[in-house]
């Protein structure tokens, strides 16, 4: 059964009942209020109570389990917990936090993921952490490799489950569940609740409390959403007119990886600055990427769904979902990505005609019509822009957009404040931790880099459908 959580969110973090330290910790870090979701969650979790979390990417979910689970481990009301997510990005905001809330009290973190050697996690494993944040197929080749035990893991959180499932962890997800007490505490999060997920937490937790911000499924309030109709061959001239309409820092969501390439070269030529990042991109392109969109050097980034999750930037002002999605639930979390937060922003979905039972099956899950946006065709730049692919196709040479043109937010550092610290144990250029695309189904690999010493190859491959 699980039961609705009815009483009042409370407005202040004083009134959760968090600890002086912890009170401590969120005045250090400019935290002010409680977010809905961390009003709601967190006495649940403090009194040790199972909890779904329904809350859309951008509400302040990692701080509503981080909180009381740190406060909870250094009572010694737990011993340790560990967190499963679905990429190496999430992995490293929330080691953040971690470090963050925690660091003066002497909390010991260790961030198992994929794409990176095992040496820096071996050591952070002898070093006995209370607190393990992994994606799943680095957690199984840990496991396998016998170099972490999760016997005596007492609470276990699972972030963004929806994503986890729909990126095919649930093998991965029941031998580690298999192997952990029964007798624990389960937190899980995610922007979708319904079919597999609902009936993955039906069986992984006991007794739950349920906490929504929004109803299952539902979208940022604060993000202002418009669909453009047009074909394949005006989505980068469209892309390149908004982007000359406004100085916003804007996140391009692109289908595939050489979709993504193809985008920002386009970009590049029509004089902004730009980034990209993708499962086929090294672990320090992937950084310098990330650090440079949120310090503002990068005033655009263009990144495949499953290597942006985990992105947390403070001031996005502008989504741009260049391609729709297949799955539903994945234009919540896209949209997420914008409006963090107590923020405002905007989505702008391109929509070709083969996309319109994409669209169609959006709106269905979110029960909301997006509103429909003419497409500036007689705009100067949309027709140079135009011109210019139409050009290049008949010359041979490569697809969409950018035909010298200098838009706004030019090869020069775009003149914005930094979107974020990018501070912290693994904000900065010398990361220890890699982000990206996280831990999948087991693949081998003689170039792993690191590995135990055993011999044994280490983890490297990515999920299905990587991206």
């Amino acid at each position: 059964m699980t039961a609705a959580a009815a009483a009042a969110p409370a407005e202040t973090f004083d009134a959760l009942g968090l600890s002086a330290a912890a009170l401590h910790a969120l005045a250090q870090a400019s935290y002010q209020k409680p977010t809905p979701i961390q009003a709601k969650a967190i006495p649940h979790v403090l009194a040790g109570r199972d909890v779904i979390g329904c809350a859309a990417t951008g509400t302040g979910k990692t701080a509503a389990f981080v909180l009381p689970l740190l406060e909870r481990l250094a009572s010694k009301q737990l011993h340790r917990a560990l967190v499963l997510v679905p990429t190496r990005e999430l992995a490293n905001q929330i080691s953040e936090h971690v470090e963050r809330f925690g660091a003066a009290r002497g909390m010991r973190c260790a961030t198992l993921i994929g794409g990176v050697g095992m040496g820096g996690q071996l050591a952070e494993l002898r070093a006995d952490p209370q607190l393990i944040i992994a994606t799943p197929g680095r957690l199984i080749d840990h496991l396998e490799q016998r170099t972490v035990k999760v016997d005596s893991v007492d609470a276990l959180v699972l972030d963004e489950a929806d994503r986890m499932l729909d990126m095919g962890f649930k093998p991965q997800l029941t031998r580690i569940l298999q192997r952990l007490p029964r007798n624990r505490q389960t937190l899980l999060f995610s922007a979708t609740m319904a079919g597999e997920v609902a009936e993955f937490a039906r069986q992984s937790l006991h007794q739950p409390v349920r906490v929504e911000v929004n109803t299952s499924g539902t979208l940022a309030a604060r993000a202002t959403q418009k669909v453009y109709e047009l074909q394949q061959t005006e989505k980068t001239a469209l892309l390149i007119t908004l982007l000359d309409s406004s100085d916003d820092s804007t996140l391009v969501f692109t289908r595939t990886k050489r979709r993504a390439d193809k985008v920002a070269r386009s970009l590049e030529r029509a004089g902004l600055s730009v980034e990209r990042i993708h499962a086929d991109r090294s672990q320090g392109q992937r950084e310098r990427a990330l650090d440079g969109f949120k310090n503002g050097t990068y005033r655009v980034l263009v990144a495949t769904d499953i290597a942006a999750r985990g992105i947390d930037v403070a001031d996005i002002g502008h989504v741009v979902i260049y391609d729709l999605p297949h799955v539903p639930a994945d234009y919540v979390h896209r949209i997420g990505r914008t409006a963090r937060a107590a923020a405002t922003g905007r989505a702008s979905s391109f929509v070709a005609p083969e996309e319109m039972d994409l669209l169609r099956a959006i709106e269905k899950l979110t029960k909301t019509p997006v509103p429909r946006e003419k497409v500036p065709r007689d705009s100067e730049v949309f027709q140079r822009e135009s011109a210019a692919e139409a050009a290049r196709k008949e010359h041979g040479g490569g697809g969409g957009g950018g035909g010298g043109h200098h838009a706004r937010g030019r090869q020069q550092h775009h003149a914005k404040k930094p979107h974020g610290s990018g501070g912290g144990r693994h904000g900065g250029g010398g990361k220890r931790h890699g982000g990206g695309g996280g831990g999948g189904p087991k693949q081998h690999s003689a170039s792993s880099g690191g590995g135990s010493g055993s011999g044994k190859s280490v983890f490297s491959g990515g999920p299905r459908r990587r991206r």
